[in-house]
């Protein structure tokens, strides 16, 4: 019998061990998950005294968990973030037991590090009184930064005075900034608005075939869209982009959008200004054409004066004359009519006010109509005018009486020139492709040039060298170019007399 109690204590004995052993191990186990953790974990008294840290605190506070031990934790706490804590401690350690806080903790080095601790108040079971304090703290900062950056960007986007709207990938705005808002009289709780409903047919048109598809691929689009308010169409500068963030889902946008009726009403404005500008300036090259224009108007009054004087000669002394027989005179006198008719449409034209048209037009017809204007000028200051188009030459894009008007100023200024320069005998306008879809037209003379030092002010508004000019007409040449697409420049002078004046304009086709 006693040799079968031996046994069974042995057997007991040895479970016992083993039972012991399993535990051991189990407890090595989670100090090693304990210590291997990058979070700190520690073990407080009632007072925040560390009784425990691990090693994380190396990583995290730049401690040593021997440095902590003693040291009470809330001497490490942001004065700020402390108030709060000790606020909720006696809820927290007598009722709750457990808890969540998010804080500063200050690092050996001396800065702040925020925290996010998960506490658990650990109690006696018969007594009920307060053992120790369990914590599990990591380091949050990059979140609190991140949450902190998004909150002053919500701010921001809550204050522009731009309209910012969210677009769900069921094409309704799910959520807008106050300007919208206001603007658009769109609620401020739970949203779901068609965008029909803020955009114009067309804008809505641009931005489901274009936007939308260029956006998805590209990341994002600016440009111009038109909507709809109570108080009428608003013109918007609009960006698009669409949300690529981890988890977001296809088809979610942000649609930025400026109101810039201001500007377009400034820049009708500056149209108008600008128009009336060359308007001025057509009267006032129509009062330099004078004489052309008297001598332009005479050669037909006077042949018709011819024709009719000889028709009434012929009909007096033959009164029984067949009216076959005026028919030659009463045809020329058409012709000179027509001519005549043709003449003052093209002056009226030139010197009425009207505002651009940029349409593809033959620029040999434009060269030819500021040549019929110049024309008798150059004639009776015995200066040729000569032009050198190549065969075949591209349609361009251009107004054609704003592009005539820069001829003719640049066809003046060249004559001018050429008078008061002794052997100045020609002005020369010719034109050369200078690249993919452009053309450049130039007017060359042989006048002194252009001074070094008025090169760079030479298109001022108001800078003239003459006594008797305004200083308007380079001036007003270039914004009409730029008006157009295209550009009026001075060509650096490679000899010492003579300037030229280079007129890109867009062509229909490419080089």
């Amino acid at each position: 019998m006693d040799t079968v109690n031996e046994a069974t204590l042995n057997a007991r004995i040895k479970a016992l061990e083993a039972q012991n052993a399993a535990l051991e191990e189990e407890k090595r186990h989670y100090q090693w998950l304990a210590e291997s953790t990058t979070d700190l974990i520690s073990r407080h008294a009632r007072d925040g005294t560390f009784l425990h840290a691990s090693q994380a605190a190396r990583d995290l506070l730049g401690y040593e968990p021997e440095e902590l031990i003693g040291v009470s934790a809330y001497q490490l706490f942001h004065p700020a973030d402390l108030s709060d804590l000790l606020n909720k401690s006696p809820r927290v350690y007598y009722h709750d037991g457990f808890y969540q806080q998010t804080y500063r903790f200050r690092a050996k080095a001396g800065h702040y590090v925020w925290f996010e601790t998960t506490s658990r108040t650990r109690r006696d079971d018969a007594t009920g009184e307060l053992i120790d304090i369990l914590c599990v703290s990591r380091d949050v900062s990059r979140r609190v930064h991140a949450e902190a950056t998004r909150e002053r960007l919500a701010q921001v986007v809550e204050s522009t005075t731009d309209y910012v709207l969210f677009l769900g990938p069921n094409q309704h705005i799910f959520s807008a900034n106050e300007a919208a808002r206001r603007c658009f009289s769109l609620p401020r709780a739970t949203m779901q608005v068609a965008l029909s409903v803020l955009y114009n047919a067309d804008s809505l048109a641009l931005l489901e075939q274009v936007v939308f598809p260029a956006v998805e691929r590209y990341g994002s689009w600016s440009g111009e869209l038109e909507m709809l308010s109570a108080n009428g169409s608003v013109p918007v500068l609009s960006v698009v982009l669409t949300h690529r963030s981890r988890g977001a889902e296809p088809g979610n946008f942000a649609l930025i959008n400026r109101d810039i009726s201001v500007r377009k009403a400034a820049e009708a404005q500056a149209r108008r200004h600008q128009e009336q500008i060359a308007h001025a300036n057509r009267l006032a090259a129509a009062g330099e054409l004078a004489s052309n224009i008297a001598h332009e108007l005479n050669q037909p009054l006077g042949a018709i004066a011819n024709y009719t004087s000889g028709a009434l000669l012929k009909a007096k002394h033959t009164p029984n004359l067949p009216a076959s027989e005026l028919q030659l005179p009463l045809a020329r006198i058409d012709e000179q009519v027509q001519r005549l008719a043709q003449r003052l449409r093209h002056m009226r034209s030139f010197v009425r006010k009207r505002s651009h048209c940029v349409r593809p037009l033959v620029l040999e017809h434009v060269i030819a109509a500021a040549f019929q204007l110049c024309d008798w000028q150059y004639k009776q200051a015995s200066v040729q005018l000569t032009q050198q188009l190549p065969h075949g030459l591209p349609r361009i894009y251009a107004d054609p009486i704003a592009l005539e008007q820069v001829i003719v100023n640049l066809l003046l200024n060249a004559l001018t020139a050429s008078r008061d320069t002794p052997g100045a005998d020609q002005v020369i306008l010719f034109a050369q492709k200078s690249g993919n879809r452009q053309l450049t037209l130039s007017v060359e003379d042989q006048g002194p040039g252009v001074a070094p030092d008025h090169q760079e002010t030479i298109f001022d508004a108001f800078f003239t060298t003459r006594d008797e000019g305004l200083g308007m007409g380079l001036a007003i040449s270039r914004s009409l170019m730029e008006s157009m697409g295209g550009a009026l420049t001075l060509r650096p002078q490679q000899s010492a007399k003579g300037a030229c004046f280079d007129i890109t304009l867009r062509t229909e086709t490419g080089a």
